[in-house]
């Protein structure tokens, strides 16, 4: 498969949507990703593009040294290609050029499948968000990872 990285740009909005509502249970409206990509000085999004159509994206907040992954998705057809975790290498790569040290996240503590690829990429756990996720309340598990 020939995939191509870029960044997210006002007119991904719509895929990037339609991959955030194939994904999660709670997605982010499109206004929302409208305000990061305008507002949000710390916001950096890459989309992952195969034929021309974005099939996932992740976003993360680079804030001095410290990188924060907001949000991270591939559409379901394309899962289990080991796309997400080139995605998730092009973000941690993205991360350290723009001079971060660390990256964090936050993964629910039900996602055995996201928990193996974070840890496969370096992610050691860092502790665990009670009730973080506000449809089920269910916990988060906090990972992070060392850039340099």
């Amino acid at each position: 498969m020939k995939i191509q990285f870029r960044p997210m740009t006002l007119a991904d909005i719509d895929e990037v949507v339609y991959v955030e509502k194939a994904s999660f249970t709670l997605p982010w409206s499109r206004e929302a990703f409208y305000s990061e990509l305008v507002h949000n000085q710390y916001a950096k999004y890459i989309v992952m593009e195969y034929n021309h159509r974005i099939i996932g994206y992740c976003g993360m907040w680079v804030v001095i040294d410290e990188a924060h992954i907001t949000n991270v998705a591939v559409l379901p057809e394309y899962r289990g290609k080991k796309l997400g975790e080139a995605l998730m290498r092009k973000v941690m790569e993205t991360a350290k050029q723009l001079g971060a040290a660390i990256m964090t996240l936050e993964v629910r503590v039900s996602n055995h499948v996201a928990q193996s690829l974070y840890r496969k990429l370096g992610f050691l756990n860092g502790g665990i968000r009670k009730r973080y996720y506000p449809d089920n309340q269910e916990d988060a598990l906090v990972m992070w990872v060392n850039l340099q």
